[in-house]
């Protein structure tokens, strides 16, 4: 059995995932989970050569529609292609749909797969099914979050294989935990940082990265004092002979709390406004632009979370005046920011749902779940830029290529991170839980 025999596990059990990641807003207990987060960095080898340093993952929940958004059948019936009209982009030969402006103008540094295919229906079942590659054992419609006790997800995967860069956590979600974004049987150390507000509020600050409220500066060295104590108190009598290396990661958590360098990060009013207004004041604009913060600081993962893309009545409307204008704006910024700082070819950017939506509009104006096909899009971190990948039959149904699974997703971004995904891990119970279970590099993409 493979176990993290640095991780005192005992230590672990008994708490909450919630009350193992706060950090300086929850206290004495909570500053526990951030130091073994952080010990990490001690473990992790040098970066490798591999293209992607870090993934932006714009997760478009609820299941956006490709037929409206990238790719447009308009050959086919009115209930079928809906009213809106396809566009030329900056590529000859590519169009996208006319509520995306933006984004045609930069098709030319992107990559747009059109035959991502899978058959799982379902919400929080499919949501499960992307962000670990494995089918969840419950039904649609559980609410837990996470929802993926078992399998880890993919930040916690690159969490776990390649630790911090820095004293900066690897793995960050917002503006809220990922339905499918924790640890599984990894453990808390691998879970991510959830900052649990949204950064277009204006009063936007990451509450754990303050001190509580009523204790003054010397009452939390106090506090990071006697957790030292009790960690040197708990720690394996074979383990004492390395007095100083749990101080560490204990310094290295109080770094992050009072660090200069992480306000720094995590302020994103310091942005100038003409750079706010250019990811658009939303709440999937500006936590792609904080996003974009985060991975210049260090972080590997950011996962993003942005609801109500479930359309199943009058989906047109939405898409024109909220959803497509939000969208287009926050990954066209991201995309063009990340490649005027010289990120873009070190960063991967996804940008995707659980699913997509039925060709077929329905009675309600609107568009059901269809996962047998969607558009994915991809820019930075190694992907072929100006591409379209993939295609789907006339009515957007089926892919007519040769389909990309959620394996093939996943075992891309892990190679292009610099991942072995041919590693397997063991649960508790000895099960062999392979880091991708099948799959391939998508043809052409990278």
């Amino acid at each position: 059995m493979h176990f993290d025999r640095s991780v005192n596990q005992r230590n672990l059990d008994g708490f909450s995932r919630r009350r193992m990641l706060r950090v300086g807003a929850s206290g004495l207990i909570g500053g526990l989970s951030l130091p073994r987060f952080l010990e990490m960095e001690a473990r992790a080898g040098s970066d490798t050569e591999a293209p992607a340093k870090a993934c932006i993952f714009l997760f478009l929940e609820g299941g956006p529609s490709s037929i409206d958004m990238w790719d447009l059948k308009p050959d086919a019936p009115a209930e079928i292609r809906g009213p809106f009209k396809p566009i030329a982009s900056s590529v000859p030969g590519t169009f996208v749909g006319e509520h995306c402006p933006l984004t045609a103008k930069i098709a030319d540094k992107i990559t747009i797969l059109r035959s991502h295919s899978h058959n799982d229906n379902g919400h929080n079942t499919g949501y499960h099914y992307l962000m670990t590659g494995y089918k969840a054992d419950f039904a649609d419609g559980e609410s837990r979050v996470p929802n993926n006790v078992l399998y880890p997800s993919a930040g916690s995967i690159i969490a776990r294989e390649l630790g911090p860069r820095g004293s900066f956590p690897p793995y960050i979600n917002m503006p809220y935990m990922m339905w499918a974004g924790g640890p599984g049987f990894y453990g808390s150390q691998y879970a991510p940082f959830v900052i649990e507000s949204n950064p277009v509020q204006p009063d936007f600050e990451v509450r754990d990265l303050r001190l509580v409220a009523g204790v003054d500066a010397a009452r939390h060295r106090f506090r990071q004092q006697l957790l030292a104590n009790l960690e040197s108190s708990e720690r394996p009598v074979a383990d004492r002979s390395r007095p100083g290396a749990m101080a560490t990661y204990y310094e290295k958590a109080q770094d992050l709390i009072t660090s200069p360098a992480a306000r720094r990060a995590f302020d994103i009013q310091a942005e100038p406004e003409a750079i706010r207004e250019s990811y658009g004041y939303t709440a999937l604009g500006q936590c792609a632009l904080l996003a974009r913060r985060l991975v210049e600081a260090g972080c590997r993962f950011v996962g993003v979370d942005h609801g109500g893309w479930d359309s199943h009545s009058t989906i047109f409307p939405s898409l024109e005046k909220d959803m497509l204008p939000h969208a287009d704006r926050a990954f066209s910024a991201l995309v063009c920011d990340l490649e005027q700082r010289g990120l873009l070819d070190s960063t991967l950017v996804i940008m995707m749902g659980e699913m997509g939506r039925t060709p077929r509009i329905n009675t309600a104006a609107g568009r059901d779940h269809w996962s047998p096909a969607q558009s994915v899009l991809f820019a930075g971190g190694g992907v072929k830029r100006g591409q379209i990948l993939g295609a789907t039959d006339k009515y957007c149904m089926y892919p007519t290529t040769e389909p990309a699974g959620v394996s093939d997703l996943l075992r891309t971004l892990f190679h292009q991170m610099g991942i072995d995904t041919t590693k397997t891990y063991y649960t508790p119970l000895g099960r062999p839980v392979p880091i991708v279970d099948g799959g391939k590099l998508i043809p052409g993409l990278v």
